[in-house]
């Protein structure tokens, strides 16, 4: 159930938010061309509409990708963790406002009974932590909980659950990035280690089995979706289904651990090889492991058929509608694998032309659909899945939080490829 907030509090933060959004409303650094549709509206519902942990979260990345583009783990230099004030950073004022300080698994939001949705908001904690002591030791212990409290799966996979072991592809976006960016953070490459193992292990575990046989989705799925994942593994809400924002959520916090690790200073890898100090070619075969993951789910969100240029709620199954939720996150992580790939920041696992000029179109396709027919009304980003029900066949159109939110990550993702020079990421001739 959405938690409760009373609306004069909700009105008090977003109305200032709304406004600072319609204040970049003029070519910025941020905003500096326009997609196709309006931008502008879309942060400022994407800014309104969460109510739930993960949601402020997402909505808190994706306010940080945005404006403040340089700090995240796909600007240039995002360590050592700079100094910034909350109040010159639209994505700190917002995380400040949402995060509610208590005791894991309830330490940095209300979990509801997931030890992996406040983590969401570990990388706006340790960025205010710069500042703030207070947000400091709590990002302490919410990283310390994941990792130590936590129950586990039976190959060491962290639950997305408090109370019982169960995996969640969601948890992919809000744990492993965490754990990754508090690891450099610190200078503990033990945590980004453990980030970089979690999306293996939860790979390992998620991964969709598939037959060249008669297929009949969710239960089975045809060679077409080899890479892809399915939702849910566990004994209390099992989903086997390829849901494309399950995959969204997976393959986008993969990229932000890839950028995490491909950004960390060299010196988190040197000094006598152990636990404590992993090397370059640890570093090196965890970008491996990462990109592969990544491009397995990419490749397999390529292959799919398309509704009307987005990918199908469950991305096998032609029963679904299509939806803007998880096509827009997995459009993003394409810019983004390729924008790093592009910068030489991918050693021995830089993309191929053809990949790489696969993924682009794939995200271009996604764009320009968006930008088409009646996808964003008043800043609405429909048809989405309800976020609710991942098995509402109703195409949800009042306002998807993390929607909304993905369709900013999006934007910024290709800003950044069109601004990095990536061929075939197209600059608007307006």
């Amino acid at each position: 159930m959405r938690a409760t907030t009373s609306s004069l509090t909700l009105l008090s933060i977003v109305i200032p938010l709304a406004s600072q959004v319609q204040a970049a409303s003029k070519p910025s650094a941020a905003i500096p061309f326009s997609p196709g549709f309006d931008i502008e509206a879309v942060v400022a519902q994407a800014v309104s509409l969460p109510s739930h942990s993960w949601e402020f979260g997402t909505a808190s990345e994706a306010l940080l990708e945005l404006f403040d583009g340089p700090i995240s783990v796909y600007g240039a230099h995002p360590f050592p963790v700079p100094k910034v004030a909350p109040a010159k950073s639209q994505s700190l004022t917002y995380a400040q406002s949402k995060i509610v300080i208590g005791t894991p698994p309830n330490g940095l939001s209300d979990g509801d009974g997931a030890a992996g949705d406040p983590a969401s908001l570990g990388v706006s904690a340790v960025l205010l932590g710069k500042t703030n002591a207070t947000f400091a030791a709590a990002a302490t212990a919410e990283a310390e909980y994941l990792v130590s409290q936590v129950p586990r799966f039976w190959n060491g996979a962290i639950s997305h659950r408090a109370l019982y072991a169960e995996l969640w592809a969601d948890s992919m976006y809000m744990v492993p990035p965490f754990l990754a960016y508090y690891g450099v953070a610190t200078n503990n490459a033990s945590f980004l280690q453990t980030a970089v193992q979690q999306v293996s292990l939860y790979r390992d575990i998620l991964i969709a089995n598939t037959t060249a046989g008669a297929v009949s989705p969710p239960s089975t799925h045809s060679p077409n979706a080899t890479g892809l994942w399915t939702h849910i593994l566990g004994p209390v809400s099992t989903d086997p289904g390829i849901w494309s924002t399950g995959n969204a959520w997976a393959a986008g916090g993969a990229t932000r651990v890839l950028a995490t690790l491909v950004k960390a200073p060299s010196t988190l890898f040197t000094g006598k090889p152990s636990p404590a100090h992993p090397t370059e070619q640890w570093r090196a075969q965890g970008v491996a492991s990462l990109v592969k993951v990544i491009s397995d789910i990419l490749d397999g969100a390529t292959r799919a058929q398309l509704d009307s240029g987005l990918l199908h709620s469950y991305i096998d199954d032609p029963t679904w509608f299509g939806e803007i939720s998880g096509s827009s996150l997995l459009a993003a992580t394409a810019y983004r694998l390729t924008t790093l790939s592009n910068e030489g920041l991918l050693g021995k696992s830089t993309l191929s032309k053809a990949t790489a000029a696969k993924y682009i179109s794939f995200a271009e396709g996604i764009r320009t659909t968006l930008a088409t027919g009646d996808h964003i009304v008043n800043g609405t980003a429909t048809p989405a899945i309800n976020p609710l029900n991942w098995f509402d066949h109703t195409p949800f159109t009042t306002g998807s939080p993390e929607g909304n939110n993905f369709v900013v990550l999006l934007y910024a993702a290709w800003r950044d490829c069109v601004l990095a020079g990536v061929k075939g990421c197209k600059r608007p001739s307006h």
